[in-house]
């Protein structure tokens, strides 16, 4: 069973950058995709961002192009997502999951906070 778990979360003020971090336990056929997602209070789970591994060039949601860049250390097995300029709706709780190619995302972390207070 795959496991992954984020970090990297916090508390930041508006205009501020986090980096979140997520590291994967091995890799598979079944992980080898991995992307970041996230899910404010009251709203719908979204993707933030995944990599060109998914099956096609590496995805960023509109809302976050521009301000954050997700990459990639195989070497570590792990997922990054550096996040700058943050605004106070990147609020939420970011999700880093896995699978083999977009739209099959069979595992994912636990989440880590995010908060951007204005």
């Amino acid at each position: 069973q795959v496991q992954l778990v984020e970090s990297g979360g916090g508390s930041v003020q508006a205009g501020g950058s986090l980096r979140l971090s997520c590291v994967r336990s091995e890799y598979t056929y079944y992980s080898h995709c991995m992307g970041w997602f996230r899910q404010a209070p009251g709203k719908e789970r979204e993707a933030v961002a995944y990599t060109s591994a998914c099956g096609s060039s590496t995805y960023y949601a509109d809302s976050v192009k521009g301000r954050f860049t997700i990459s990639q250390d195989n070497t570590k097995n792990s997922l990054y997502l550096q996040m700058n300029s943050l605004k106070p709706d990147d609020t939420a709780m970011y999700y880093c999951a896995a699978g083999s190619y977009v739209g099959t995302w069979y595992y994912w972390g636990q989440g880590t906070q995010v908060t951007v207070s204005s």
